[in-house]
């Protein structure tokens, strides 16, 4: 029976994850002095977890120290997938360990099921949170959680890349498995020399933002927050009004939706740019519907909070005690500035909020629903769909009524001015399948495990639209868990499965749903 299945080298996939663990602990322990610095026993918490995190990570480094170095693609794929389970349930003990005796307020926070979803919405940038009061945590802590924002954002697996030589093994199967879009643009032939260059690109741009946002009147630890969660496209915030706390300060904003904007793009292009290579943003395909489709739905949504009257819409009153609110109607630069950000705050999937989605019309509620199912740019940080299975399957849609009228005819469909092949396309119309069921499968297992929910208009609303939310690795959601709200009360099975989601969407479903097909593990 044995030899129907393939042989896989656990000995290379047990010692990569050592590694994956021991840069974790790296990242945790880097907690530590934030904490000491403001006084806080969780820095004390940070030291304990990342000993423990490392320790485990170096020990099954060493363990399988001469393991053979071959690696295979569905090695890549178990590595891939078991290393955001570990790095999850190791990044996960801060939230445990840590003494929340100045949490009493806080309903449940640190159950080992509050913990793993915490930590799963940070490393996938989903953003959904479970804390009810987000500025009474340890800065330590905040630090962390936007930490796991900035690691999940260009992949852990992309920086192991580029130390995979140090190693003696090679990195394209994992860089596939990671980044499983529709192409991998590389911006060297060496693979790892490209997960080098992406880093340092986007460090470059995480530390430019953080020098913006500091000199535009945010404080230094919020600005290094906002930027790790920005270039994630995560969503995590130091405010419990997310970016509204600053709607006194447009520049804040506007700062936030030109990185949304860098980082919901492909960070090929990002390079380009730089080397003063204009003609290939100028001509490419994806970059010029990307910016459409944002430009429309801006222009459209702005519209209509302009001419809204309804004071409903006071969308800053953000909490029942907040009195700090603006006139309504609108100026016309506010109800540009909100759509803007809100628009590529939801399609680069970084969820953070100026305005309460909630306070919306129907009418754009539903375009907001719309733009769920849209994502960046392959190649970017942010989740989703991608704009470019939008276009592929657009072009595939009207090619198919091309050869209505011409059956006989051979009508390639282009992209980027190149042919695109019959095995992508069948890619991509799969990929919507297997997204569809997914979100409709997860709205029936919400309905089902949310123990909480009613069928009250608001929580139809909520299974509709928070499956989605975190396939798409999006994070606000509309009904009864709106932007202004968190997922304390969801039911405990409902928030294991809402972990599942974050994590299938990160992986773009099949890096994930492969490991669970029979013909995976047989020759």
């Amino acid at each position: 029976m044995s030899g129907r299945f393939i042989k896989i080298n656990w000995a290379v996939v047990i010692r990569l994850l050592g590694v994956l663990l021991c840069l974790n602990a790296l990242f945790m322990l880097a907690c530590a002095p934030v904490g000491f610095y403001y006084g806080e026993e969780a820095a004390y918490t940070f030291l304990l977890a990342s000993g423990i995190c490392g320790g485990i990570g170096a020990f099954l480094a060493y363990w399988q120290r001469n393991a053979k170095r071959e690696l295979t693609k569905r090695e890549g794929y178990i590595i891939v997938t078991l290393g955001w389970v570990f790095l999850t349930l190791t990044g996960s003990m801060p939230y445990v360990l840590i003494d929340n005796q100045w949490a009493q307020d806080q309903v449940n926070t640190f159950s080992f099921t509050n913990a793993v979803f915490e930590t799963m919405s940070g490393y996938t940038t989903t953003g959904a949170t479970i804390f009810q009061d987000i500025e009474i945590l340890p800065k330590s802590l905040l630090l962390w959680r936007s930490l796991t924002h900035w690691i999940g954002g260009m992949g852990i697996i992309v920086l192991t890349i580029a130390i995979l030589p140090l190693l003696g093994i090679g990195g394209m199967q994992l860089f596939v498995a990671e980044a499983p879009g529709v192409t991998t643009d590389k911006l060297h032939p060496r693979i790892t020399d490209t997960a080098k260059r992406l880093w340092i690109l986007y460090v470059v741009y995480t530390l430019a933002q953080t020098l913006m946002l500091w000199a535009a009147g945010m404080g230094l630890f919020d600005a290094v927050n906002h930027a790790f969660s920005t270039m994630a496209t995560g969503g995590f915030s130091t405010k419990n009004q997310s970016v509204a706390y600053w709607h006194h300060q447009p520049l804040i904003q506007y700062i936030i939706i030109f990185f949304m904007l860098l980082a919901g793009s492909n960070f090929v292009l990002g390079y380009f740019f730089i080397k003063r290579k204009w003609d290939k943003l100028i001509t490419n395909t994806e970059f010029r519907h990307y910016l459409m489709l944002i430009s429309f739905f801006t222009i459209v949504i702005s519209g209509i909070i302009y001419l809204e009257a309804d004071p409903a819409l006071n969308s800053l009153q953000l909490d029942s005690g907040q009195a700090d609110t603006l006139p309504v109607p609108y100026t016309m630069e506010q109800s540009l500035r909100y759509a803007l950000f809100t628009v590529v705050s939801i399609v680069t999937t970084t969820g953070f909020i100026t305005v309460n989605l909630a306070n919306f019309t129907t009418f754009v509620s539903v375009l907001f629903i719309l733009l769920m199912f849209t994502g960046g740019m392959a190649g970017s940080t942010s989740g989703g769909i991608k704009v470019v299975r939008h276009v592929i399957l657009l072009k595939s849609s009207l090619r198919a009524f091309k050869n209505l009228l011409h059956p006989s005819a051979i009508i390639p469909l282009r992209f980027n001015g190149k042919s695109v092949s019959q095995n992508i396309i069948s890619h991509v119309l799969a990929f919507f399948m297997v997204y569809m069921i997914c979100a409709v499968a997860g709205s029936i297992l919400m309905g089902l495990l949310d123990t909480g929910s009613s069928v009250s208009d608001g929580e139809i609303l909520s299974l509709l639209t928070v499956p989605i939310s975190f396939l798409g690795n999006i994070g606000p959601t509309l009904g009864k868990y709106d932007p202004v709200s968190n997922f304390s009360a969801m039911a405990t099975p409902a928030k294991w499965l809402s972990a599942f989601l974050m994590l299938l969407g990160r992986l773009e479903l099949f890096t994930v749903l492969i490991l669970f097909t029979p013909y995976f593990w047989k020759k």
